[in-house]
């Protein structure tokens, strides 16, 4: 089936070409959120929003766009705003406990020799840091790092995405990369 007939049938309200739109971006869809979330249970999750998106929004589609262009917009934009909602659940908990009443006692101090014993640790340390970094940088240069980096779209393909010019897309790259490394590079001359 093509793409252009996966959209029509999808357009009439046909369930199997809406089934074959999902099995053949299901993976795309899959891959971009996991990209910017780093946790296969909530990609999963934003996954499934993704494709009711699609299903209620499929009459907005630009025809003349592809697909997949759309699908990758609409990823990136849901999992952004996951990461936005989670993280002000996190702060509204955080100002809680803060103000709560009942005191936690016990404080968890890691052994500092047995904190750097397993290279997988140090690995998913840097890891982790390299993901902070990318979650602080502007909406733009974290979709088009992102998109590149994680996804392999080329600058050409991502300009598409975020619909702005390829230098546009360049630039952001650039400022994105430079702003991870001095984030990384910060952390480790403060250790």
């Amino acid at each position: 089936m093509t793409e252009k007939e996966i959209i029509a049938g999808v357009l009439n309200g046909n369930q199997k070409y809406f089934k074959e739109l999902v099995d053949k971006y299901q993976s795309l869809v899959l891959n971009t959120c996991n990209s910017f979330l780093h946790n296969k249970n909530n990609a999963e999750d934003i996954t499934q929003e993704v494709f009711i998106e699609v299903f209620l929004s499929i009459h907005k589609f630009n025809r003349e766009a592809k697909l997949s262009t759309w699908l990758y917009r609409i990823s990136a934009n849901k999992s952004l705003n996951f990461i936005r909602d989670n993280n002000k659940r996190k702060l509204f908990k955080s100002i809680e406990s803060f103000f709560s009443d009942e005191q936690n006692t016990e404080l968890q101090i890691p052994d500092n020799d047995s904190q750097y014993n397993d290279t997988d640790d140090i690995q998913d340390e840097k890891t982790e840091l390299i993901h902070k970094s990318i979650n602080t940088l502007s909406k733009n240069q974290k979709i088009a790092f992102t998109l590149s980096k994680f996804e392999n779209l080329s600058y050409v393909q991502i300009a598409e995405v975020m619909n702005l010019s390829l230098s546009s897309v360049e630039g952001l790259i650039h400022r994105a990369k430079r702003n991870v490394q001095k984030k990384v590079l910060n952390f480790y001359k403060m250790k």
